[in-house]
C-alpha cells in the first residue's frame, strides 16, 4: 500500500507540471501578441493619424459639415517626387481660398516620363502640423498605388474641407494658411518604406 508521502510527492509534481505548462502558454501568447503588434504598428499608427489628425495627417471624412463660416483659409499645394520614380508631378493650382466648412476641389497632374509602366505611391501631410486635425479629405489618391503606362498622364483630384470647429480653437487663431503636401515614391521601393517609417515615427 503506497504511503501518503508518495501520494503527496506525486500530486506536487503534477501541480508543478500544470503550472509550467500554463506559464509556457502565457509566454507564448505574449510573444505572439508582440509579434503581431510589431508588424501592425505602422498600419495602426496610420489609422490613428487619419482619425485624429495627429502629426499633420489630414483626417479622412465621408461628408461635409452642415454649416459654412465666413472665415477663409488659404490652402496651398506642394508636390515632390522621389528620384527613383521617373514621373512629372505637380499641382494644377498653387493655392485656393476656401471658407471653413466649404468643399474645396483641386487636382494634381502626373505623367510617366519613362518607356515602361510605373507604379507610384504618395505620402502626404499638412503644415502647420497643428492644423492636421482640422483638415479633412473627402477624396484623394494618397497611400493608394497609382499606375501609369509609358507616357501616360493623369489628373488626380483632391476633395477636402477645413473643419469650421477650427474657428473655436484659440490655438488656431494665427493660422491663415494651410499647406497640403504630397511626395510620390516608386511603389514597393526601399525609399518608400524608409519614408513611410520616418513619417510615422516623426515626433
Amino acid at each position: 500500500m503506497p504511503s501518503s508521502s508518495n501520494h503527496s510527492s506525486t500530486d506536487t509534481e503534477a501541480e508543478l507540471i500544470r503550472k509550467n505548462r500554463r506559464l509556457g502558454l502565457i509566454v507564448l501568447s505574449v510573444v505572439l501578441v508582440m509579434t503581431v503588434l510589431a508588424f501592425a504598428s505602422v498600419p495602426l499608427y496610420n489609422l490613428f493619424c487619419r482619425v485624429t489628425g495627429f502629426d499633420g495627417t489630414p483626417i479622412v471624412s465621408e461628408s461635409l459639415p452642415d454649416y459654412i463660416l465666413d472665415r477663409e483659409v488659404t490652402v496651398k499645394f506642394n508636390a515632390d517626387i522621389n528620384t527613383n520614380l521617373d514621373w512629372e508631378f505637380r499641382p494644377e493650382m498653387r493655392e485656393i481660398k476656401v471658407k471653413m466648412g466649404q468643399k474645396g476641389i483641386t487636382a494634381f497632374f502626373a505623367k510617366n516620363l519613362s518607356n515602361s509602366p510605373l507604379t507610384g505611391t504618395a505620402i502626404y501631410n499638412v503644415t502647420p502640423l497643428k492644423a492636421g486635425k482640422y483638415f479633412h479629405k473627402i477624396q484623394c489618391f494618397c497611400f493608394g498605388e497609382q499606375t501609369l503606362a509609358a507616357g501616360e498622364t493623369a489628373d488626380m483630384p483632391v476633395l477636402f474641407y477645413v473643419d469650421p470647429k477650427m474657428d473655436k480653437d484659440p490655438d488656431m487663431e494665427d493660422v491663415t494658411t494651410i499647406t497640403l503636401s504630397y511626395n510620390f515614391f516608386k511603389s514597393e521601393s526601399k525609399a518608400l518604406e524608409e519614408a513611410t517609417e520616418a513619417f510615422y515615427n516623426a515626433e
